[in-house]
Order: C-alpha cells, then structure tokens, then sequence
C-alpha cells in the first residue's frame, strides 16, 4: 500500500517513517503543486504550490494506515499553516495525500478525534490539509535518506 505525507521539511519526516516497522520504503518529493518537474529549487522559491513531502509503501498487516496517520501527527505541529517550526512556506504545510476513499475517511475521523487534544498541547486547532494525491516528483537524488546518509538522525522514541 502507499501513503503520501507533507509535514515540513521531508529530511526527518522521511527518517521518522523509515524507522517504522512495516514501512517497506520511502522516497521524499514535491507534491500537490501545479508545476510540472520541479526542482528543489523551484518549490523553494514558493511560487509551484508543492509541499516537501515523503511518499511510502508500507505492509497493512504490519502497520496500519492509521497508526502511520498517529505517528505523521505525533510528530509534528499540524496546527500552523505554512511552518514548521523555523521552516516557512507553503512547501512546508501539513497534508495527507490519500490515495483512495478509505484513507480519506481515516484520516478526516482521526484528525476530528485529535483536535481536542491539539487544541489542549498547541492552543489550536489542527489545520492539516487532507486532499487527494497528486502527481508525485521524486526530490534529487541528495535528498532521497539525507539525515541517514549524514549520519543527522537517532531513532525517535515517538514511533514505537
């Protein structure tokens, strides 16, 4: 199966997910945006409406759509719109890309069951994006397992 997440910078949102037991891979990208081929350079320069994001194939009978939907907003701020954290812009908003009718439904029922307690850790309401997938465009070969291949990234307790 496939699932497709933008949560700020795709560097550690693919390195969270590849720590995830069932997630058979990963690759990060530029998605929901109108421009077709971008560069890393063209989504930043925040003018072709992509998000930073990381798409992966994951086994349903190992982890489910929902605990990687828990683990997406466990682990960032799903509450402000173009940021995270010192990261600003429309590449790096929070969206879920489902890929079909049953992800849609998962993720619109977790996230009304979340926003009490986004609202309770964050003062609002989570304001994540949840549309259809888009024509993904792998990022440049640099990007692809960046943390891991620059030894940047230790294990995070949040997954398991």
């Amino acid at each position: 199966m496939r699932a497709t997440f933008a949560a700020g910078c795709f560097w550690g949102v693919e390195a969270l997910f590849r720590q995830v037991k069932g997630v058979e891979s990963t690759q990060v990208g530029y998605t929901g945006g109108e421009f077709e081929d971008p560069t890393y350079q063209d989504v930043c320069s925040g003018r072709t409406g992509h998000a930073e994001a990381v798409q992966l194939e994951y086994d349903p009978s190992v982890v489910s759509y929902e605990d990687l939907l828990l683990i997406f907003w466990s682990n960032h701020n799903p509450t402000t719109i173009n940021q995270q954290g010192p990261d600003i812009g429309e590449q790096y908003r929070s969206v879920v890309f489902f890929h079909d009718q049953k992800q849609e439904n998962t993720a619109k029922e977790l996230k009304e069951k979340l926003q009490s307690a986004a609202l309770k850790q964050f003062g609002e309401k989570i304001v994540t994006e949840i549309i259809p997938a888009m024509k993904f465009f792998r990022a440049e070969e640099y990007h692809q397992q960046y943390l891991e291949k620059n030894n940047h990234f230790q294990c995070s307790s949040k997954l398991n």
